[in-house]
């Protein structure tokens, strides 16, 4: 993929390899792509940022609230979306956002006079297809940090006074934010990249760098540019792990 990236046009038998940089520069030849890539990063700051407010205090639950059988229940609950194909999936989204789907049932069921809802081909349907899929990494990676807190700090903040909403600022979310940032940094880098979720939940308005490239390869059979727009987020990619290595090596560090 990086040798097709600095071809002029896509290798078939018989045509002459010409090389080039140009594709490189899409983004400035092309406007359009800083509005999609803003459109990517939007998505993949929201999907994060939800799965974060409810995946670390579901962890926290998880790790200090369960124990035996009960903790293996909610364990399986948590990781069979992962058992699922990521198709039927999303398809299955479809079925209960469209107009007369399961919400719009029992919206109407609820309150039979309220109007139809439809939250298919829009940005908050995508955004919970992407939670749906991407939550259980988010919980996974906190219960590890929530674990290895030990339960006489928690005992002694409450023997000093300590109210919940004070433990949690002060003690649980400094002590879980080594599993926050990893969570966070294996939720982004996949999300801005998807295109299946975009394309299906969200229609005409689900343009991302993801369905971009895929169309690139697929329908404009210009690999050359689809390349050169993977490795272009490739670079972002790499950026984002430098700079959260570093806090997450800093954070390690401090006593």
């Amino acid at each position: 993929m990086l040798f097709f990236s600095f071809l002029k046009s896509s290798p078939v038998p018989g045509r002459a390899l010409v090389y080039t940089v140009d594709n490189y520069l899409a983004f400035i030849k092309r406007p359009y792509l800083f509005n999609v890539a803003w459109t990517s990063i939007q998505i993949g700051l929201w999907t994060t940022g939800l799965c974060a407010l409810i995946g670390l205090p579901a962890a926290i639950a998880l790790a200090r609230a369960t124990a035996g059988r009960s903790r293996h229940i909610l364990f399986l609950l948590i990781i069979l979306p992962f058992w699922t194909n990521g198709l039927v999936r999303v398809f299955s989204w479809t079925m209960v956002l469209r107009e007369g789907g399961i919400l719009d049932y029992a919206l109407h069921w609820i309150v039979p006079a309220a109007p139809s809802v439809s939250l298919l081909y829009s940005f908050p349907a995508i955004i919970i297809g992407l939670v749906h899929a991407y939550l259980p990494y988010m919980i996974l990676t906190c219960y590890l940090s929530a674990t290895a807190i030990e339960d006489s700090t928690i005992e002694a903040a409450r023997s000093l006074g300590a109210r919940t909403p004070v433990v949690f600022w002060k003690i649980l979310l400094p002590l879980c934010m080594p599993g926050l940032i990893s969570g966070s940094i294996l939720i982004f880098v996949p999300v801005i990249g998807s295109f299946m979720e975009p394309r299906i939940l969200g229609g005409r308005i689900g343009v991302t760098m993801g369905t971009v490239i895929e169309d690139q390869f697929t329908a404009a059979f210009n690999w050359p540019l689809g390349a050169a727009l993977s490795f272009t987020m490739l670079a972002v990619v790499l950026a984002i792990f430098a700079v959260s290595s570093r806090v997450l090596s800093g954070r390690a560090a401090t006593p």
